[in-house]
């Protein structure tokens, strides 16, 4: 056993990306911060925790989205190190920051299921839903409510820049959902003939509002202004301190991938923006069913 270097930290967590489509960058970036913390051979907490840290950047410099890494790192870092205080030995210290990693990885797995059993009781037989991109957890919903024998239609944006709501549109047809992948610019179009609005979120930040791929918080401005609810499905870990009060509140690093950030940054587009919270209804979340103004109140017991 040894330490893993930077080009080593940096393909595990890649080949988590690209061979398992189905988990998220956080939950990639936590398995990555599990394997580090196995091949470990730092002799003080204070060696383990500066290389985890090292770990973390080295993935921030990928391609993936930052947003899910910086939210799931900070929090899974918080939950193991709390192994520091009530320990004697670093040996005894790392084998309960190990069970203490397994433990919240595990929560972390059942986290989507979860909302999804709440989110889909919203979803109600003859509706007409919209959602934009592909997200993970808005697809376990939709496929949850279906499994219920609820007949609806679903709306999906094909998402520009990277086109990744045509995905999402084929595994709802391969679950036998009835869908149609519209233009991003016919939101407004659509809108009057829609129920719900239902997305995801690449992070939740403590005033409520959430950071989500680009044109999210079009949609969201689209469907206040015709009085259509605005829920957001979404896992804990997803939840960052940070308090964005407008779009180029922002950090870039959430904003454009690693490759553009050494670039002229007003000829690159963003992928994503900040929805704010009066935008949003109710986020749909594994700690439950919540309002914008009670994030904060969950960050603070996340962090404690």
């Amino acid at each position: 056993m040894a330490n893993m270097n930077q080009y080593e930290i940096e393909r595990f967590f890649c080949e988590i990306l690209q061979n398992e489509k189905e988990i998220s960058a956080g939950i990639a970036a936590i398995r990555t911060l599990m394997k580090v913390l196995e091949n470990d051979e730092s002799e003080t907490v204070q060696g383990l925790h500066s290389n985890l840290q090292i770990a973390v950047a080295v993935m921030k410099t990928t391609e993936h989205p930052v947003t899910g890494v910086a939210s799931g790192c900070e929090l899974f870092m918080r939950f193991i190190t709390l192994a520091t205080l009530d320990t004697k030995t670093f040996a005894e210290c790392k084998s309960i920051m190990l069970n203490r990693g397994k433990l919240f990885l595990k929560k972390l797995m059942q986290a989507k299921g979860k909302v999804a059993e709440l989110a889909s009781s919203f979803i109600i037989d003859g509706y007409c839903v919209l959602t934009h991109s592909k997200s993970r957890v808005v697809l376990e919903t939709l496929k949850e409510a279906s499994q219920q024998n609820k007949r609806f239609e679903v709306y999906v944006t094909q998402s520009a820049l990277d086109d990744t709501g045509k995905e999402m549109c084929n595994q709802l047809r391969e679950a036998n959902i009835m869908c149609t992948l519209i233009l991003d610019s016919a939101v407004g179009y659509v809108m009057e003939k829609v129920d719900i609005v239902v997305v995801g979120a690449e992070g939740v930040v403590e005033s409520g509002g959430i950071i989500n791929k680009i044109g999210t918080y079009t949609m969201a401005l689209c469907a206040k202004e015709m009085k259509k609810p605005f829920f957001v499905l979404t896992e804990s870990f997803k939840f960052c301190r940070l308090y964005p009060l407008n779009q180029h509140d922002l950090p870039n690093e959430f904003k454009y991938t690693a490759r553009t950030l050494g670039k002229d940054l007003s000829q690159e587009h963003p992928l994503v923006d900040y929805t704010p919270p009066a935008y949003i209804n109710l986020l749909f979340t594994d700690l439950g069913i919540l309002t914008p103004s009670a994030v904060s109140d969950e960050l603070i017991k996340l962090y404690l």
